[in-house]
C-alpha cells in the first residue's frame, strides 16, 4: 500500500510546477447558472447523501468486498493563467493516452478544470460524448480551495462555488452533454470551508486512495509498479492527462491495464463506484 507520503510527494510535485506559473487570480464574473445538483431521479449520476452537518460528502473509494472493481482516473489539468504557455506551444492535452483507454476499452473518469475545456474545446466535447468515459469537476482555475496547498494561490471561500460553476459553464459551451456532479479539490486540499461553501452546488467530492505517481515521473514501469502494488478492490486511482506534467503516463497505462485484467480486475467509471457504496448501506 502506498504511504501517505508518497501520494502526498506526487500532488506537490504536480501543484508546486501548476503554480509556479499562477500569479493572478480569474476576474470577478457573473456567476453561471447553477452546477448539476443532487440527483433527484433513478437515471441521475448517484451522489453521496450530504456529510455530517450538510456538507460537501467526500468520497474516496467504492465497496472492499464483491467484485474486484476499480476506477482509473485522469486530471486535466491547467491553470487559469496558463494560456500564455499554451501559446507557446507547451501541451497540456495528452490525446495519446485517450486514444489508448479507447483502443483497451477502459472506461475512466476525466476531472477536467474549466480552463484546460477552453483551451482543448474539440478535445472536451470528444471525450464528453464517449460513452466510455465521464467527465468531472477539477475546479475553473486549478487555484487551491485551502491555505498551504502545495504553493497554490488560493480561492477565497466566496469564489469558491463560483469556480465551480465557471468550470460546468465551459463545459457546456463547449458541447459537454453529462458533466457528472463529482468535484476533484485541486491539490487534494480541502477543510470545512470549502465542503461548506460548495453544499449548495450539490457535488461529490471525489478523492482517491491511490496515487499513481506519474506527475513529470520519467519511468513509466515505475508509475505501473506504484499502481500496481497500491491498489485494491473498489480503489479510485488518481492519475492525469497532461502531455507536459506527465509525459509516461500513457505508457504506464498500457502496463496497468492487462496486469490488472490478469489478476480478475474490472475498470468503471467513479458513477459506478459510488452506486455500489450507496448500494451497500
Amino acid at each position: 500500500m502506498i504511504t501517505l507520503v508518497r501520494r502526498a510527494a506526487a500532488v506537490c510535485v504536480l501543484a508546486s510546477a501548476l503554480a509556479a506559473c499562477a500569479t493572478t487570480r480569474p476576474a470577478q464574473q457573473q456567476a453561471p447558472r447553477p452546477a448539476p445538483s443532487a440527483p433527484s431521479s433513478p437515471s441521475a449520476p448517484p451522489t453521496l447523501a450530504p456529510g455530517p452537518s450538510g456538507l460537501t460528502p467526500v468520497f474516496r473509494n467504492g465497496p472492499r468486498t464483491g467484485d474486484r472493481t476499480l476506477a482509473l482516473t485522469f486530471d486535466a489539468d491547467m491553470t487559469a493563467d496558463q494560456g500564455p504557455r499554451a501559446a507557446a506551444g507547451e501541451h497540456f492535452d495528452h490525446p495519446r493516452l485517450i486514444a489508448t483507454l479507447r483502443a483497451l476499452k477502459v472506461p475512466a473518469t476525466v476531472f477536467m478544470t474549466g480552463r484546460w475545456a477552453e483551451e482543448y474545446p474539440d478535445q472536451a466535447r470528444s471525450i464528453g460524448r464517449d460513452p466510455l468515459f465521464e467527465i468531472a469537476n477539477h475546479s475553473y482555475s486549478h487555484y487551491a480551495f485551502t491555505g498551504d496547498c502545495y504553493g497554490l494561490p488560493t480561492v477565497s471561500a466566496d469564489r469558491m462555488r463560483t469556480d465551480v460553476e465557471r468550470a460546468y459553464a465551459v463545459f457546456r459551451k463547449v458541447g459537454v452533454p453529462d458533466p457528472k456532479p463529482y468535484f476533484r479539490f485541486p491539490g487534494g486540499c480541502y477543510d470545512r470551508t470549502a465542503l461548506k461553501a460548495l453544499t449548495p452546488a450539490g457535488v461529490t467530492a471525489v478523492q482517491w486512495d491511490v496515487v499513481g505517481g506519474d506527475a513529470f515521473a520519467t519511468d513509466a514501469e515505475a508509475v505501473a509498479r506504484q499502481v500496481l502494488e497500491g491498489v485494491r478492490p473498489g480503489s479510485v486511482v488518481v492519475l492525469h492527462c497532461t502531455r507536459s506534467a506527465a509525459p509516461t503516463t500513457e505508457r504506464a497505462v498500457r502496463r496497468i491495464v492487462p496486469e490488472l485484467r490478469r489478476q480478475g480486475y474490472r475498470f468503471v467509471k467513479v458513477s459506478e463506484l459510488i452506486a455500489a457504496a450507496n448500494g451497500r448501506g
